[in-house]
């Protein structure tokens, strides 16, 4: 997670490291045999080299901790069990100590945010948090019989690197926003369906009230200005059809109450910036990248209100509503002025905005996918009867590294009648955030001195670039991450001379 970034994760408003606080509930390779350059079978001697002394031998096993989560019959003693290493140790869930046992549904495991044991023979995956992965720190050489984790929930923007194939085929199992992955996140900002069905806290009479009296109809707040979804491009086209009221720093035309100024940027729900923001009709809400299952508070936070959100993000928002009347988006509209002539009309019409909020009764909701995955997830938002998601894709790791491994010896012991594992590995799916776009406008007409056209296209083809320099150090069975830029240079001479 980056410094200073506020969060909302398993408890509403709290940063991922207070939740951890709060509430402590607590390879097979990416690629196929002729894409590995390892040594075709290490013999015991050989594989000597790759399986140090364990960083844990030398602690007492029966001193680890244990997790208890749902509980299994896996009685095997602490030191028979396959280790999993967290390789961001400030997202370690457990606290304290950076060595825990976990008891899964099926399995159970030792799990550490201990790096010295990275190259141990019984350490079988490794869990990355993809904000912090970087392709020149990839630990390396890729042992064969290790896998790899991913936990990605924050925006796309945070790494690009994994919105490419190279990049992310580099795991073995995921937990992103996307429904696709391994284990969805998709719902991560939203607490409960009673969150939705919370009673509109301004009323309209009280909005039209404030309308009158010069308040705009529609909200934006924002201070996060440079962004891949080139939001403010396309709100300052707005702006010249609409009145809109903006607080935070980018395209800002009026202060804060004093008294909230800290809250600017905030994604905790603090009663009074709350109730500031409740009084609008329209909340802007644009995502700052865009990716298919990519939604954050800025969707679920208006709804929870009972405020229209104008939405921008996921391009699959719509699967994910509480009806198909309950928010507008953007991308539906074929201009800023189109879209501003029917948020006037909605402001003249109390009936047809009323239409909008028609969910806050429950038999209004008629989204079964919503739903059911809200009735069906096993991780949960303040909800201490459920693992948080950290947990729970933990205990999903385990539980799927034990299976391989009993699938892997029942092979050895009879190949003849059991079938050898297959290699399970992550795809554009697990993420598939497209080349960002001109927030407004086509983007050949931007001048090439433009900010955004110098940033965010720019990151997106470099980002392919590393996933590709780390696919070939894998490839190559390197042992030194600094060896990236000399591949990625020789792959873009090979790509010159058509060869690539």
């Amino acid at each position: 997670m980056m410094a200073g970034r506020r969060r909302l994760l398993p408890c509403v408003g709290l940063g991922l490291f207070a939740v951890l606080l709060c509430w402590v509930w607590v390879s097979f390779a990416s690629f196929s045999e002729d894409q590995l350059h390892f040594e075709s079978s290490l013999e015991a001697a050989d594989r000597a080299a790759f399986q140090p002394q364990s960083a844990l031998s030398d602690m007492e096993f029966a001193s680890i901790s244990s997790y208890r989560g749902p509980g299994n019959f896996d009685r095997r003693r602490n030191k028979e069990l396959p280790i999993i290493l967290w390789w961001s140790g400030g997202l370690f869930p457990h606290f304290p100590g950076d060595t825990e046992r976990i008891d899964c549904a099926t399995s159970s495991c030792l799990v550490t945010s201990n790096r010295k044991v990275q190259l141990y023979k019984r350490t079988t995956s490794i869990i990355f948090y993809g904000t912090d992965f970087r392709a020149y720190e990839a630990p390396l050489p890729r042992l064969r019989h290790q896998t790899w984790a991913l936990f990605h929930e924050e925006s796309p923007m945070n790494n690009y690197i994994l919105s490419h194939g190279p990049g992310i085929r580099l795991f073995n199992y995921t937990a992103t926003f996307s429904r696709e992955s391994d284990y969805p996140l998709t719902l991560q900002w939203l607490p409960s369906l009673e969150y939705l069905l919370e009673p509109v806290a301004v009323p309209l009479q009280e909005k039209n009230r404030l309308r009158h009296e010069g308040m705009a109809p529609v909200l934006y707040m924002q201070s996060h200005c440079d962004v891949p979804s080139d939001r403010d491009r396309y709100v300052q086209e707005l702006m010249k059809y609409i009145e809109v009221d903006s607080y935070g720093k980018c395209l800002n035309n009026k202060p804060l109450p004093d008294h909230l100024e800290d809250t600017a940027t905030a994604t905790g729900e603090e009663p009074g910036f709350m109730n500031f923001v409740a009084r609008y009709k329209f909340h802007l809400a644009l995502e700052n990248g865009l990716c298919p299952d990519y939604m954050t508070e800025k969707l679920w936070r208006p709804l929870h209100q009972g405020c229209v959100p104008i939405y921008r993000g996921s391009s699959a928002v719509a699967d994910w509503m509480p009806n198909d009347h309950s928010v507008i988006i953007i991308d539906e509209f074929p201009s800023p002025k189109v879209l501003a002539d029917f948020l006037k009309h909605l402001d003249e019409n109390d009936d047809d905005y009323a239409r909008y909020l028609e969910f806050k009764n429950h038999r209004s909701i008629t989204n079964a996918r919503l739903l059911e995955a809200l009735e069906t997830r096993e991780w949960g938002v303040n909800d201490m009867s459920k693992p948080n998601y950290l947990n729970g894709f933990e205990c999903y790791v385990c539980d799927q590294e034990n299976a391989r491994l009993a699938a892997e010896r029942a092979y050895r012991k009879a190949p003849k009648t059991n079938r050898a594992p297959q290699p399970k590995m992550a795809s554009n799916s697990h993420m598939g955030c497209p080349l960002p776009s001109a927030g407004y406008g086509d983007v050949r007409d931007l001048p090439a001195d433009d900010g955004w056209l110098q940033i965010w296209p720019q990151d997106y083809w470099q980002s392919l670039d590393q996933a590709e320099g780390l696919e070939s150090l894998i490839r190559h069975n390197e042992s030194d991450p600094s060896l990236l830029w000399k591949h990625m240079q020789n792959i873009a001479v090979s790509r010159a001379r058509g060869k690539h």
